[in-house]
């Protein structure tokens, strides 16, 4: 009996793996690297706009806070407010 008999489905399998590397890149692949390629320019970009906003926008200013927010962050630390 001869061992290097394939069973046919693998023979067909060898031959559709050797008819996509005669036609040249995967389709699936291509689509993969447009997508991861777009992917990674949207993240560079967003990054790269990010520290360029750190640098030159003005620190936004913080809201005042209102007198009764005072007199609750007061009460919660244990400090009586003023006039009570």
């Amino acid at each position: 009996m001869d061992g290097d008999k394939v069973p046919p489905s693998f023979d067909r399998m060898g031959k559709v793996i050797k008819d996509a590397e005669a036609k040249g890149f995967n389709p699936g692949l291509i689509v993969l690297l447009v997508v991861g390629g777009l992917l990674l320019t949207f993240l560079i970009g967003n990054y790269v706009l990010y520290s360029y906003a750190q640098k030159s926008l003005p620190p936004r200013k913080k809201k005042p806070l209102s007198k009764k927010k005072m007199k609750k962050e007061k009460l919660k630390q244990g400090v009586s407010a003023p006039g009570e």
